[in-house]
């Protein structure tokens, strides 16, 4: 039996994200007729077709998206045949891309990058800054060999370790009601503006999960596209807001007349964690930078 080659799978699996000839074969650095001609010798070796050839562009049939979507497995396994080899008795070294989501990044990583270059000096470290979703979808097509995230966050395929718990603390204009009062407890949030970042992060679902607190409460007419503007936005008088402890610490709030109070009862919102695509030859590595952000929060 004639298998088809790596190479003809990678041009298969660039057409159906390109969904033409020409920006496939620029995806892969070949001529278009290059590619095109391991298109058709894949269909004959087949014996089924697999691309609908059009004017503006091209389509990929049943068999043909069938075809490709076993193929990316195939070439996630191959990569990860080529990472172990390399790897294999020396981790943490060579390219290791990591992600991280923007509520976390700023006020871990600095630390952490500190103590992974002393430690693994021949670790060459990439940093991706992106929301949760974006992350896993890069961690799953192998673009990532892990990243920081917020749990709990379900996800197929894709494994996760905690590694911290993170407070949500009440983020107020600092003549605000709410930091003075007896006692300070999430139904107090109910009658006010409060202000979330916009949807797609998953620090706006943790908050409103934890607190209880409606969607259509939370500020949902004003939100934000990161932290820093929350927090201006809180000082300028629109609402409040919770932050997580990690950012305050981290010095989020620095120099802005805002203040920050912890609820009476500590509202543990999210969790810090790792995680990386199941089955990964780097899941060790990815467990290893775990352990050092740890180390860096003093856990």
């Amino acid at each position: 039996m004639i298998l088809p080659t790596l190479r003809q799978l990678e041009f298969l699996c660039a057409l159906a994200a390109e969904g033409s000839f020409s920006r496939a074969a620029d995806a892969c650095r070949v001529t278009q007729p290059t590619l095109s001609s391991a298109i058709k010798e894949l269909e004959g070796l087949l014996g089924v077709q697999l691309v609908e050839r059009e004017s503006r562009g091209a389509s990929l049939t049943h068999a043909g998206q069938e075809a490709a979507d076993r193929a990316r497995v195939l070439l996630s396994g191959a990569a990860d045949l080529v990472a172990a080899a390399r790897h294999a008795g020396e981790p943490l070294t060579g390219p290791f891309r990591l992600g991280a989501i923007p509520t976390i990044a700023p006020f871990l990583l600095p630390m952490t990058l500190r103590l992974l270059r002393d430690a693994h000096p021949e670790l060459q470290l990439y940093l991706r800054e992106d929301q949760t979703d974006r992350l896993l979808d890069d961690l799953r097509g192998r673009k990532l060999d892990a990243a920081l995230i917020a749990l709990p966050w379900e996800a197929s395929g894709i494994q996760t370790e905690a590694l911290t718990s993170d407070e949500f603390l009440l983020v107020a204009p600092q003549s605000h009601d709410l930091l003075t009062a007896p006692a300070l407890q999430p139904d107090d949030l109910l009658d006010e503006d409060v202000l979330l970042l916009e949807d797609g992060h998953c620090l706006r679902e943790h908050a409103l999960s934890v607190c209880q607190l409606p969607g259509r409460r939370a500020g949902e007419n004003i939100t934000a596209t990161s932290l820093q503007t929350l927090v201006h936005m809180v000082a300028g008088g629109l609402g409040v807001s919770l932050l997580p402890r990690l950012a305050v610490e981290g010095g989020l709030t620095s120099g802005i007349n805002v203040s920050v109070r912890p609820f009476d009862q500590p509202m543990m919102g999210r969790q810090v964690g790792i995680a990386w695509r199941a089955r990964s030859s780097r899941a060790a590595e990815a467990r290893m930078i775990g352990a050092v952000v740890k180390t860096a929060l003093g856990v």
